[in-house]
């Protein structure tokens, strides 16, 4: 015997959580944190406020959920089989989240917003931060492994070293960063880490 949802039970429909995750990224990046509003979002998505509330209980929530999942599934620990390989292929990877075209304006933003907002800013990096370091982590510890790099090599300023360039050539001086530029970039990554 099939088993029918209670009628006025909350069903998350996957087509009703794909639109509004469309109208959040989209309203973020064209209004900035700030503006963004769970009543702009219903409207885009052309759902109710209530589709909203089901999901999430605020607005910070909201945001939060939507753009760390769409960071956080971005990110993935190439295994080329050299550490030159996979430094090439994270820098490829930071250099295509950071041109997204919604990313590029939304991630300036966030930035900006968890500076004024500590707890945003604790939220960002539990949700974000955090958990893509921690998929990147594997590319180091794979060197160290087949000594590539000495084994005291300190992981944490390793990813440091690999995302901050990037985020500084396009979002802070905004100059385009080419494969050249890359290319260039893991020349100095691997001298910098001493790589063998």
């Amino acid at each position: 015997m099939t088993r029918r949802t209670p009628s006025g039970a909350a069903v998350l429909q996957p087509s009703v959580t794909s639109a509004i995750t469309e109208a959040v990224l989209d309203e973020w990046a064209e209004q900035g944190y700030g503006r963004l509003s769970m009543e702009a979002v219903a409207k885009r998505a052309g759902v109710g406020k209530s589709a909203l509330y089901r999901r999430w209980p605020s607005k910070q929530e909201m945001a939060m959920s939507v753009i760390s999942e769409f960071l956080v599934a971005s990110a993935w620990a190439p295994d080329t089989g050299s550490l030159r390989g996979d430094l090439r292929a994270l820098l490829d990877q930071l250099l295509e989240w950071m041109t997204h075209p919604r990313i590029s304006r939304i991630l300036p933003d966030l930035i900006a917003e968890a500076a004024r907002n500590p707890e945003l800013a604790r939220v960002h990096q539990a949700m974000i931060g955090a958990p893509r370091r921690e998929r990147a982590r594997p590319v180091f510890e794979r060197a160290i492994e087949r000594g590539e790099l000495p084994s005291g090599t300190d992981v944490e300023l390793a990813l440091d070293l690999v995302a901050a360039p990037v985020y500084w050539r396009l979002t802070v001086r905004g100059v385009e960063a080419g494969a050249g530029y890359l290319d260039s970039l893991t020349g100095m990554l691997l001298a910098a880490l001493h790589a063998r």
